[in-house]
């Protein structure tokens, strides 16, 4: 499957966050973070709730196209 870093290892990354970015800005970046988790978990919500909701429209669409698509006698 994937590579999750163990317990250990996430220090090591921490340590390398922390000399790259440095301390003071850590506070704004994991904001950032949070925030782009959060709106990607509501677009997913809505993207679920829009699927379920899209097959009862594809299957009335049918019925009305094939009405308007028979030529008048």
């Amino acid at each position: 499957m994937g590579f999750l870093p163990s317990g250990s290892e996430w220090i090591i990354i921490l340590i390398i966050v922390v000399i790259i970015f440095g301390g003071s800005r850590l506070p704004g970046l994991f904001k950032a973070l949070g925030q782009g988790v959060k709106e990607f978990r509501d677009a997913s919500k809505d993207d679920s709730s829009d699927a379920k909701k899209e097959p009862e429209k594809l299957d009335a669409s049918p019925e009305q196209s094939q009405g308007k698509d028979k030529p008048a006698a």
